[in-house]
């Protein structure tokens, strides 16, 4: 699980979209996996795909801020029905990136093979990448018209070698495994979960985290957009 939390009401932890989405035409990448129908649970038809693409492109709605008392909070409230924030989600819809590499001709990316599918595995700040909008957990579907099922981690990292500097299209699911919550502190300034070596092992009853769903058993990654995997 991805988490984020803030303890400014007034500026909520809130990871924006940095990339457009593509347009919904029904004509644009048919059947990304022709050779699946499932893929690591993700259902992979030409409907589906259709589908995503569209919520990729739905526009987000705009959420009202309001000024909150300065009243400390013994139990932080959940997050959905506090009006002083707006909810943070990511949506698991298909988009275009299109990149280009830097003087260096590099990136910033690092891809990872897991089950077959090709991950972000690292992205470097103020790169290429970053500024493209790829993010820790992202699923490459396509790297310049190729379909990425199957690669190895080296392969992909020789296609992104071997591509045009000017122009590199990467078309990706956005973090299929992956969710944010936003918790608030409490008056004693704690949100109310224990982890160790990022993951976390117990969640404190009636706190931000519980009430706001957060569980164990799960690894932290990000933290106001701070990655943070491999910290302690």
């Amino acid at each position: 699980a991805q988490t984020a939390f803030s303890s400014n009401p007034a500026n909520p932890a809130i990871l924006s979209e940095a990339s457009a989405p593509i347009p919904c035409d029904g004509g644009l990448y048919p059947r990304l996996y022709p050779e699946l129908s499932q893929y690591m649970g993700l259902s992979l038809n030409e409907e589906e795909v259709q589908r995503n693409l569209a919520v990729a492109a739905a526009a987000q709605p705009q959420g009202q801020l309001v000024t909150r008392p300065s009243t400390n909070y013994m139990v932080a409230p959940v997050t959905g029905n506090d009006i002083g924030i707006r909810r943070a989600e990511i949506k698991q819809g298909i988009r275009e990136a299109i990149l280009c590499k830097d003087q260096d001709g590099r990136i910033g990316l690092r891809l990872k093979s897991v089950d077959n599918g090709i991950f972000v595995q690292l992205v470097q700040a103020n790169s290429p990448a970053s500024l493209a909008g790829l993010r820790f957990g992202d699923q490459v579907l396509q790297i310049n018209g190729e379909n990425c099922a199957g690669w190895s981690s080296d392969k992909a990292h020789k296609v992104l070698k071997q591509a045009s500097a000017e122009r590199i299209s990467m078309i990706i699911r956005d973090r299929p495994f992956e969710r944010i919550i936003t918790m608030h502190k409490d008056s004693t300034g704690h949100v109310g979960f224990i982890f160790k070596n990022g993951k976390i092992t117990s969640i404190v009853k009636d706190s931000s985290a519980a009430r706001n769903g957060l569980l164990t058993e799960h690894n932290i990654c990000e933290i106001n957009g701070q990655n943070v995997i491999g910290l302690k």
